[in-house]
C-alpha cells in the first residue's frame, strides 16, 4: 500500500522592504485614507482609543483604564490649544487694515455715510466695523498714524493712542468691540455704535500731543 503524505504547509512569505513600502503606498491611496481630513482622521484616532478602552475596561486593570482615559483627556486638551491657535493665527490674518482697503479706495467720509446707513437699518456690527474704518482712514489721512498693511485694529489703537494719549482707553476699547463684532460673533447694538460715532466725531477736532522737543520750543 502506497503512503498518503500530506502535503506540506508553505512557510511564511517573505516581501522585500521596497515592496511592503509600494504595498503600503497602494493601500493608502486606493484606501478611504486619500479623501480623510485631519479632523476626521482625529475622530477615528479618538473612536479608536475609545474602543480600545471599552476592551480593556472588562478584563483589564483598574490603572490601564485611568491610563486610556487620561490619554484621552490629554489629546483633546491638545488638540483644543491647537484650534484655538489656528484660530487666532486666522484672526491675526483678518486685519482691519485690510478690510478698509480691499478692493476700492474709500475716504473716511464715504465709510461714515456708510455707517450711517447700516445703523438706520439696524445692522449694527457691520456699522461699527465701517465707523472703525472711518477712524482708520481718518487718523491716516491726518497723519496721526503711519498707512501700514496688515496692521490690526489693536495695533491701530495702539499708535492711535500714543499719538492722542487723552484717547488711548477710548481706543483701545474700540478695537475690543471691533473685535468683538468681527471675529468674535457678538452682534452690535445701538449702543456700541453710538459709542463709536462718539468717539469718531471728536477724534476729528483731537489735537496730537506735543512731544518734549516741541513743548519746549
Amino acid at each position: 500500500m502506497t503512503a498518503v503524505t500530506a502535503p506540506t504547509s508553505p512557510g511564511p512569505v517573505v516581501i522585500g522592504r521596497d515592496e511592503a513600502r509600494e504595498r503600503a503606498t497602494e493601500e493608502l491611496l486606493t484606501g478611504g485614507y486619500a479623501q480623510e481630513t485631519l479632523p476626521q482622521w482625529f475622530l477615528r484616532q479618538i473612536r479608536q482609543l475609545i474602543g480600545d478602552l471599552f476592551d480593556v475596561a472588562p478584563g483589564g486593570t483598574v490603572g490601564g483604564v485611568i491610563a486610556a482615559i487620561a490619554t484621552v483627556v490629554v489629546i483633546a486638551a491638545l488638540v483644543g490649544l491647537l484650534l484655538r491657535q489656528i484660530r487666532k493665527a486666522a484672526r491675526d490674518r483678518l486685519t482691519v487694515t485690510e478690510s478698509v482697503f480691499g478692493g476700492r479706495r474709500r475716504t473716511a467720509a464715504e465709510h461714515r455715510q456708510a455707517a450711517e446707513t447700516l445703523a438706520a437699518e439696524g445692522r449694527f456690527a457691520e456699522a461699527i466695523r465701517e465707523r472703525l474704518r472711518a477712524i482708520a482712514r481718518d487718523l491716516e489721512d491726518r497723519a496721526l498714524v503711519e498707512p501700514l498693511p496688515g496692521r490690526t485694529a489693536d495695533e491701530l489703537a495702539a499708535e492711535a493712542g500714543r499719538a492722542l494719549p487723552a484717547f488711548a482707553g477710548e481706543l483701545a476699547a474700540a478695537a475690543r468691540t471691533f473685535d468683538d463684532v468681527t471675529y468674535g460673533e457678538v452682534p452690535g447694538s445701538r449702543e456700541a455704535y453710538e459709542t463709536m460715532r462718539s468717539l469718531d466725531e471728536r477724534l476729528q477736532t483731537a489735537k496730537p500731543a506735543l512731544t518734549a522737543s516741541e513743548a519746549g520750543a
